[in-house]
C-alpha cells in the first residue's frame, strides 16, 4: 500500500505547503489570482454597475425608475451634449497634428543632432507637469492683454485690437487644442525616438549604397518598423481627444462653447444629479472609443500591409 495515500488530508496539505514545488505553486496562484481579484473588484464589477444605472432613472441618494433606453435618447435631444460630441472633432484633428509634428521631430533627433538631447527634454518637459497647473498656465496665457497679447505686440499689433481668445467662438476651441497639443508632442516624440532608434542600422546603410534618398529611407524602413508604436501613439492620442477634461475645465470651465463630453458628463453627474444620464454618456463614450480603435486597427492593417506588398515586390528594403 502507497504509505503517501495512507497519511492524513491534512498532514499531505502541510507536506505540499512546506515542499519547494508547493511553495512555487502556491506564490504563481497568488500572482494571478490577486491581480484577477483587484481587476474584477475595482473595474469590472463598477462597470457593470455603470452599465446597469444607464437605465435608470435616478441621483446618488434616493430611489430609482427604471427607465429603459429613455438616457441613452436624451443624450441626442440635448444640445450641449450633442455640441460637446462634435467639439472633439477639434481634438481629434489636434491629435492627427500631434502626431505628425511628433514623428517629424523624432525622426529628426533620432539621428546625429547638434543639441539633440537638450531639444529632447526640453518638448518633454510639458508632459511631467500636472494637467491642473498647465490649466493655470494658459488661463492666464490667453487671457486678454496678458501673455499672449503682449508678445504679439512686439510685433506691431496692437492689444486692443486683438480678439478675446477665450471668448471667441470657434477661436477659443482652437487655443485649448494647442495647449493640449504643447503637453503630449514631447511625449509621443519620445516614444517614436525610443522606437525608430531600435531600427538596424545596418538597413540605412544598405538602403544608401542603393542610392535612396531620405525620404525613401523613412517610407519604407522607418514608417514599417514603427508601425506598433504608431498604431499605439494614434490609439491614446484619439483616446484622449475624446476624454479631454483637466485644460478646458482650468481655463474656461467649459463654458463659451468649450464644454468637452467631459465637462459636460460632471455637469450631469454632479451638478444636476442625473447619475443615470451621465452613466449612458460614459458607456457610449466607451462604444465610441471601442469603434474608432477598431476602425483605425483596420485602416492600419491594411497601409502597412500594403507598404509590405511594394517592398517584397521592389525585390528588398526598398
Amino acid at each position: 500500500m502507497n504509505s503517501s495515500k495512507s497519511k492524513p488530508i491534512g498532514k499531505r496539505i502541510s507536506n505540499f505547503f512546506k515542499s519547494t514545488g508547493g511553495q512555487q505553486k502556491v506564490i504563481i496562484a497568488c500572482f494571478i489570482l490577486i491581480p484577477i481579484v483587484l481587476l474584477v473588484t475595482f473595474t469590472y464589477l463598477p462597470f457593470g454597475e455603470m452599465v446597469s444605472f444607464s437605465f435608470y432613472k435616478m441621483k446618488y441618494v434616493g430611489s430609482r425608475t427604471f427607465v429603459g433606453l429613455q438616457n441613452y435618447k436624451d443624450m441626442f435631444t440635448r444640445k450641449d451634449i450633442f455640441q460637446s460630441l462634435k467639439l472633439s472633432l477639434y481634438y481629434m484633428g489636434g491629435s492627427v497634428l500631434q502626431l505628425v509634428l511628433a514623428l517629424f521631430l523624432a525622426t529628426l533627433l533620432s539621428f546625429k543632432t547638434k543639441f539633440g538631447n537638450l531639444f529632447k527634454g526640453v518638448m518633454f518637459f510639458p508632459y511631467l507637469i500636472n494637467g491642473i497647473a498647465i490649466g493655470f498656465i494658459f488661463k492666464f496665457f490667453f487671457t486678454h492683454g496678458f501673455v499672449l497679447d503682449t508678445v504679439l505686440s512686439w510685433f506691431g499689433l496692437p492689444i486692443d485690437s486683438m480678439p478675446y481668445w477665450l471668448r471667441t467662438q470657434g477661436l477659443n476651441n482652437v487655443c485649448l487644442v494647442g495647449t493640449s497639443v504643447w503637453r503630449y508632442l514631447g511625449q509621443n516624440m519620445v516614444l517614436f525616438i525610443g522606437a525608430i532608434m531600435s531600427v538596424d542600422p545596418s538597413l540605412y546603410e544598405a538602403a544608401e549604397i542603393d542610392g535612396a534618398s531620405k525620404l525613401q529611407q523613412f517610407n519604407h524602413i522607418i514608417l514599417p518598423s514603427i508601425k506598433t508604436i504608431i498604431t499605439l501613439n494614434l490609439i491614446l492620442s484619439i483616446t484622449g481627444s475624446l476624454s479631454a477634461f483637466e485644460p478646458p475645465y482650468v481655463i474656461t470651465k467649459g463654458a463659451n462653447g468649450t464644454g468637452t463630453f467631459f465637462i459636460i458628463m460632471d455637469k450631469v453627474a454632479h451638478t444636476d444629479q442625473k447619475v443615470g444620464l451621465a452613466s449612458a454618456m460614459a458607456v457610449f463614450l466607451l462604444a465610441i472609443i471601442f469603434i474608432v480603435t477598431t476602425i483605425q486597427n483596420v485602416v492600419f492593417k491594411y497601409a502597412f500591409r500594403k507598404t509590405g506588398t511594394d517592398n517584397n515586390k521592389n525585390g528588398g528594403v526598398l
